[in-house]
């Protein structure tokens, strides 16, 4: 039920939680009721929604700082921050979308911020495509079957297109991105990997995309590439990869 707040609008009717989930709006309500009483959802008496509440942060918070995948990055993302001389970000995946965890941002006085814990689609964006590009098979086949919302008037939505786009990812180790979940902002991530090969998660470097011409993303990278394969390495990867 909670999981709903974060894909949908900031506020939430009975009816509409009961239609989207396929519940009673009875079930829904004494649900709703219920996560108010434990602050989880605040209720506006007056247009009678729901939002999520005070207690939703401090939940959040507190799987951030115990984020195995966040802490082991952490270092790593200040050496390539230093590196790059631009902002270093790390993304967890979440079942079929993938949130950013930390950052460690640019010392440039125009520079790039990511928001902590928001949702984004895999399609879109260099994090999201090194995710997308390591998941298991039918994982990755059912995000491409779904919808492939626009983000940006860069974005990829053409199926075929983002095929070959990850195929590229899947024998380089790195996805580049100029404008397509943001525009103005571009990136480079590489995929993190657990045991198996799959991804469970992206680093990446990004900033405003005047700033990241061809060298540039050469540039960054073999420092992507080590980065990204040692915190695999940490989270128990072992450098094979699956067939």
């Amino acid at each position: 039920m909670l999981l709903h707040f974060l894909g949908g609008s900031e506020t939430q009717g009975v009816s509409e939680i009961a239609r989207d989930l396929g519940l009673s709006k009875a079930v829904v309500h004494r649900i709703l009721r219920t996560l108010v009483d434990r602050d989880l959802l605040g209720f506006d008496v007056g247009t009678r929604r729901y939002r999520m509440g005070p207690a939703v942060a401090a939940l959040g918070s507190r799987a951030l700082r115990d984020s195995d995948l966040r802490r082991a990055a952490l270092p790593i993302l200040r050496d390539l921050a230093s590196r790059a001389g631009e902002t270093a970000t790390v993304s967890a995946l979440v079942a079929d979308e993938r949130v950013y965890l930390d950052q460690v941002i640019s010392d440039d006085e125009i520079k790039m911020t990511v928001e902590i814990g928001r949702r984004w689609p895999l399609h879109a964006g260099s994090s999201g495509r090194a995710v997308l590009a390591f998941l298991e098979p039918a994982h990755r086949d059912r995000i491409l079957a779904g919808d492939l919302p626009a983000l940006t008037d860069s974005t990829i939505v053409d199926k075929e297109v983002l095929r070959e786009r990850l195929a590229e990812v899947r024998r380089e180790g790195l996805a580049f991105s100029g404008g397509e979940r943001q525009a103005g902002a571009a990136s480079v991530a590489a995929p993190v990997l657990d045991v198996d090969g799959h991804a469970i998660g992206a680093l990446s470097v990004c900033g405003p995309v005047n700033r990241f011409n061809y060298e540039v993303r050469a540039r960054l990278a073999s420092a992507l590439r080590a980065g990204a394969d040692e915190l695999s390495c940490l989270l128990g990867w072992r450098g094979g990869l699956p067939d």
